[in-house]
């Protein structure tokens, strides 16, 4: 697997060795790809951004269950990063153990928080203390380290194979779909024309006149494109405007850039995040 260190050949991920953001790595670029650690978003995106640090970068983006991660729309607007893929990753939180504990062992169960909150109708079922840490993977990490027989961690499969841990329970989490959206990253001026593309992010403001965005809707609808993704965003600085961040889906990349020739006059600022290949569902 992947080591964390600097590595201009690596990928950024957010999280640590056994995050889902690696699974999600590991599902677009093979097993053998190498991931930097990042702690927050923001590093993720400047360490992304160096060419002596990175070849790039897996970001999460939205979830099905809490929605868009809005603050990493303006890091991506804000950097010179690129959509070059995706990758659609069904979440599955599993109870991990040393080996030879069982259920009846267990005294706490250690993660972040927000996977806890995932999995609550099920370890809500036992009388454990619920420990809340900074990532799954450390915590699973954590278990392994101290090699204790009454601490349970819910994290990723990869994670029980890194740690050398038993899924002692497969699937915990209580809405048994969850997939997360990673977008998959690189400098702009390392981008190639990725054969294939059916499927565009951009960003577009408008006049903020009336029914101008009808309008805009109406002009990507004509040239049969799927808008799959309209997200509105406050402009900074304005008083309560707002600008649109879109994912359209097509059959043939003129389709795409026609429809933004048809609505030139009822935008500006417009960029293109990306041009690539729409994503297939994984399992996490």
């Amino acid at each position: 697997m992947g080591n964390i260190s600097k590595n201009k050949n690596g990928i950024c991920i957010q999280g640590y060795e056994g995050s889902f953001h690696q699974v999600a790595a590991i599902s677009f670029f093979g097993k053998k790809v190498e991931v930097i650690s990042c702690s927050t978003f923001r590093e993720l995106v400047k360490t992304a951004a160096n060419e002596n640090l990175s070849a790039g970068a897996v970001m999460a983006i939205e979830n099905s269950i809490v929605g868009s991660i809005l603050p990493n729309y303006n890091l991506l607007q804000q950097s010179n990063l690129k959509v070059i893929g995706e990758v659609y990753l069904s979440i599955s939180q599993n109870l991990l153990v040393n080996l030879g504990v069982q259920l009846k062992d267990i005294k706490e169960v250690h993660s972040h928080p927000m996977a806890i909150l995932q999995c609550l109708d099920f370890v809500e079922k036992y009388n454990w203390k619920l420990i809340e840490t900074d990532d799954t993977a450390l915590s699973a990490k954590h278990v392994h380290q101290h090699k204790s027989k009454h601490i349970a961690a819910i994290a990723s499969k990869l994670a029980a194979e890194l740690f050398n841990l038993e899924i002692i329970v497969p699937d915990i989490q209580t809405q048994k779909t969850n997939i997360t959206r990673f977008l998959v990253l690189n400098r702009m001026e390392d981008i190639v024309e990725i054969e294939g593309a059916n499927k565009a992010s951009i960003y577009f403001q408008t006049n903020h006149s009336k029914g101008i965005l009808s309008q805009v809707l109406l002009a990507i609808a004509k040239n049969d494109i799927n808008l799959s993704k309209l997200q509105s965003m406050p402009i900074p600085g304005s008083n309560f405007k707002y600008g649109f961040y879109a994912d359209m889906e097509f059959d043939h990349k003129k389709q795409f850039y026609k429809v933004l020739k048809s609505i030139a006059l009822l935008t500006n600022n417009v960029k293109i995040f990306g041009v690539y290949k729409k994503g297939k569902l994984v399992k996490g």
